[in-house]
């Protein structure tokens, strides 16, 4: 079961991952994605949950779930 991240840690990530944020990913905990390690794209938001949604280069937009998931600033 997820445990949803504190407005703390959501306010922490959208200083650190403003909209226009250029990023890596780094891992997905999705089987179903076609998204992959090293794949980049752009921050649109970040949702009350701590999700980080992106339009990928590839034309995604699956979101990065906080503590699934991980992407490194670039």
């Amino acid at each position: 079961m997820n445990k949803f991240p504190s407005m703390e840690i959501v306010e922490r990530l959208r200083k650190q991952y403003p909209s226009g944020t250029r990023v890596e990913l780094v891992c997905m905990n999705d089987p179903y994605s076609k998204l992959k390690p090293g794949d980049r794209g752009t921050v649109d938001f970040i949702d009350d949950t701590g999700t980080i949604f992106c339009f990928w280069d590839c034309g995604s937009t699956l979101g990065v779930v906080y503590g699934e998931d991980a992407v490194r600033k670039l």
